[in-house]
């Protein structure tokens, strides 16, 4: 039996299948273990090797505890371990594929997450969690004010206010005045939770040296900087700004043979989260990029105007989303606070500007 090197772990709830493998990739030992062996199995495994998973649920968790105990742990996008796999999907197979995906030279990984980056991405997931509940609740009870004859504004702040009238109505159903003063009284811890999750976050975005020069970007506020310092432990492992922005999602898709380029739609892969929020943003720098006088916009503000004009609004957020992601790159991997005029510096800063459009 070979010297074991590289460790393939599928990972679950309940069950742990393992695959062991020596330094010429053959395959040592299978192993399915239950989660009480599994962590017995763990502690014994002594000898330092590389132990990789899948970037799931629990995987960061994992990661860390192998890293502590000397081992190197790494994870891997699930799509990138599909092409490895023999045969038909079962835990065995998923262990035997990560194992051989950890071992190509060319694989990409995840950088494993400290705890206290999961601690704060937890209040972003519980954040927008509520969020959708209290948009929930709000359209639930705008339905069944509708069965009334009841039909406030889409505002959800005037429906808010006609539900507090209708409490106060003795002409109204009392069955319906007791729902919607329980909805009322939902909303009011919503909002509580709410207000707790963002003081956790902003305080998160004023500690953080990183999310302080991210903020200095138009169109990242303490949600967007505090949600990307926790999201990539280490801006460095893309090699360049370009890869970080496709690693979110905002580069089209390719579909390219025979030396012809076709390009779709944005891939929309990696944390939909973090992209909505770089999307968001954009729009508030397009808006404030198009309400500025030509006179005195920057040039990011008038590249933004001019782009709006020629490829529509919304292809014009995905680009500046993109922009703003790449530079997001350089100031995290660089340590380098936010410059407007960095473009100066290079050998296309004597290129003209582009000509601000004009806009009604």
């Amino acid at each position: 039996m070979g010297e074991v090197t590289t460790v393939g772990i599928d990972l679950a709830k309940d069950v742990f299948a393992i695959c062991l493998l020596d330094a010429r990739g053959a395959v040592v030992e299978r192993k399915v273990l239950r989660r009480a062996a599994f962590e017995r199995w763990a502690e014994s495994l002594s000898k330092p090797c590389t132990v990789a998973m899948e970037a799931c649920g629990s995987a960061h968790h994992w990661g860390r505890y192998f890293a502590a105990h000397g081992h190197t742990a790494r994870l891997i996008a699930a799509e990138f371990v599909v092409p490895f796999r023999k045969g038909g999907k079962n835990d065995g197979n998923d262990a035997e594929a990560i194992a051989i995906a950890a071992r190509q030279p060319t694989m990409r990984f995840v950088a494993v997450k400290t705890v206290e980056q999961q601690a704060i991405l937890a209040w972003h997931r519980m954040r927008q969690g509520w969020v959708e509940e209290r948009t929930a609740l709000l359209n639930r009870v705008r339905g069944l004010l509708a069965e009334f004859g009841l039909v406030p504004g889409r505002s959800p702040a005037v429906l808010i206010a006609a539900m507090a009238r209708l409490t106060d109505e003795a002409d109204a159903p009392a069955p319906m005045r007791a729902i919607v003063q329980q909805a009322r009284e939902q909303l009011r811890q919503l909002d509580e939770r709410l207000a707790a999750c963002e003081a956790q976050i902003q305080a998160h975005a004023r500690c953080s040296p990183q999310a302080e020069r991210i903020r200095a970007l138009l169109g990242v506020g303490a949600i967007t900087a505090s949600t990307e310092v926790a999201t990539v432990p280490d801006a460095t492992l893309f090699r360049h700004g370009r890869l970080f922005g496709a690693w979110l999602g905002l580069t089209p898709r390719q579909h390219s043979t025979g030396g012809k380029t076709r390009l779709g739609a944005s891939s929309k892969r990696g944390d939909a989260y973090l992209r909505g929020l770089l999307v968001n943003g954009a729009r508030s720098a397009l808006q404030a990029a198009l309400r500025a006088a030509p006179d005195k916009a920057t040039r990011l503000q008038q590249w933004m105007v001019a782009l709006a004009g020629r490829c529509g609004y919304q292809k014009a957020l995905v680009a500046i989303a993109n922009k703003h992601a790449r530079m997001i790159w350089a100031m995290l991997a660089r340590d380098e606070a936010y410059d407007p005029q960095a473009w100066q510096r290079h050998a296309r800063a004597a290129m003209p500007a582009a000509p601000a459009i004009a806009t009604a």
